[in-house]
């Protein structure tokens, strides 16, 4: 694709880099074929290379609209089109460029500026988000049947964190979410690598990934938030962590992508590089160790029940982190029977907040993604990721856990 694009961003690190994403395009349109919101919309402009113009016209000078700004709000940033691309056009990297121009040139209206500020501030706090999600389960009961779906139910006691020190050490993002929406996740996941001879350390100073700052177009924030995890991480790093370990894929792909985010901050790039590095998700570290995990199974009282569960694969897991099919394999490998699920490259409609923020859209591909896990009836749905499991749970009587959390059961008994 030829570009030329306008004064105001053509010498900037930014503009360079949409340069070059730009130009690797060839308009093929594969793209199209796995993007979801083209798939409901049927809008040229509302898939990966309508997308892609609009953004090359706004770099070229051309002034945006508010409709401009819709087409780019309704893109989940599932990545699916990346899968697909023949061409390995970065296009997630271009349409957080593209929006931070048409944020910077269009503004919001008060109502939706406030809100998004919200959903900034309120999630990746802890101290906020945490005593809210409490309240809200505490009423649950008497709330309404469509916010009662909002709420999610209050999980079951965590069993213990493991006490075990061992001279391999790992990190574990907590998440800023996750311990109040899951909180037996981390803990699972803890107590699975302790009984494969691994310490799981917990800086106290690392927080939110970034990830939803980022998406927002508050870029400069996200940033502030990379810097503070490589800040808590830096000294485990140097004293020979092996990894840095994450149980939620929305967080991991936004940890593997600081090397580009923090490429042009001389202070952090080479630290960035190594962070992203060293990013592992769960199921990475235990594909590594799949034959030891496999003889703990064997030696557990355990029966795995021949009851299918069915896997759903995050976008973040598959398109992002470039997992795809990889805990399915593991999960199978190590005795479980998983469900077969169809279309299992498209978005189940969470997407960080934008079942918030699009929740008409978000809701169609929830139903369709509900139906594609419970077409063979199975006990359970697992995830990988904390913001599908939350959405997934709010349409559907079946439990909704992390896949960790079921191998736990298995190893513990």
């Amino acid at each position: 694709m030829q570009t030329n694009l306008a004064a105001f961003i053509k010498d900037t690190p930014e503009g360079r880099e949409a340069d070059a994403i730009l130009r690797k395009c060839v308009h093929c349109g594969f793209c199209s074929a796995t993007c979801p919101t083209y798939q409901l919309l049927g809008d040229e402009l509302d898939g990966p290379r309508g997308r892609i113009y609009l953004i090359k016209q706004v770099l070229e000078g051309a002034p945006p609209t508010s409709k401009t700004q819709l087409h780019l709000d309704r893109c989940l940033t599932c990545r699916s089109c990346e899968t697909t691309c023949p061409s390995g056009v970065h296009y997630s990297r271009l349409l957080d460029i593209g929006r931070h121009v048409v944020e910077q040139k269009v503004g919001r209206g008060s109502i939706a500026a406030l809100q998004r500020k919200a959903l900034r501030v309120g999630i990746p706090n802890p101290g906020w988000f945490s005593p809210l999600v409490k309240v809200g389960q505490l009423a649950r009961p008497l709330l309404p049947a469509t916010l009662k779906r909002m709420v999610p139910p209050r999980p079951v006691p965590a069993r213990p964190w493991p006490t075990s020190a061992h001279p391999r050490r790992m990190l574990l993002l907590e998440g800023c979410v996750q311990p109040a929406l899951s909180p037996e996740t981390n803990v699972a996941a803890a107590r699975v690598l302790d009984r494969l001879g691994v310490t799981v350390v917990r800086p106290a100073t690392a927080g939110c990934c970034g990830a939803l700052s980022l998406h927002l177009t508050a870029q400069e924030e996200a940033r502030d938030y990379m810097r503070r995890n490589i800040d808590a991480w830096w000294p485990h790093i140097e004293s020979g962590a092996e990894a840095i370990v994450t149980t939620a894929s929305g967080c991991g792909v936004t940890i593997k992508d600081y090397v580009h985010l923090l490429a042009h901050d001389p202070a952090y790039a080479d630290k960035a590089r190594r962070v992203s590095e060293l990013t592992r998700d769960i199921s990475e570290v235990l594909a590594a160790r799949k034959d030891q995990v496999r003889s703990l199974i064997n030696h557990s009282s355990f029966i795995i029940h021949h009851s299918s569960l069915a896997f759903h694969s995050p976008c973040s897991l598959q398109h992002g982190m470039k997992l795809k099919g990889s805990v399915e394999a593991l999960l199978t490998d190590l005795g479980f029977n998983l469900a077969p699920v169809s279309d299992p490259h498209l978005c189940c409609g969470s997407a960080g907040t934008y079942s918030i923020l699009q929740p008409e859209i978000s809701r169609r591909l929830l139903a369709n993604k509900i139906d594609a896990l419970t077409a063979h009836s199975p006990s359970a749905i697992l995830t990988a990721n904390i913001g599908c499991q939350a959405h997934l749970q709010t349409a559907t009587g079946l439990p909704v856990r992390h896949w960790i959390e079921a191998l736990d059961d298995i190893l513990v008994s």
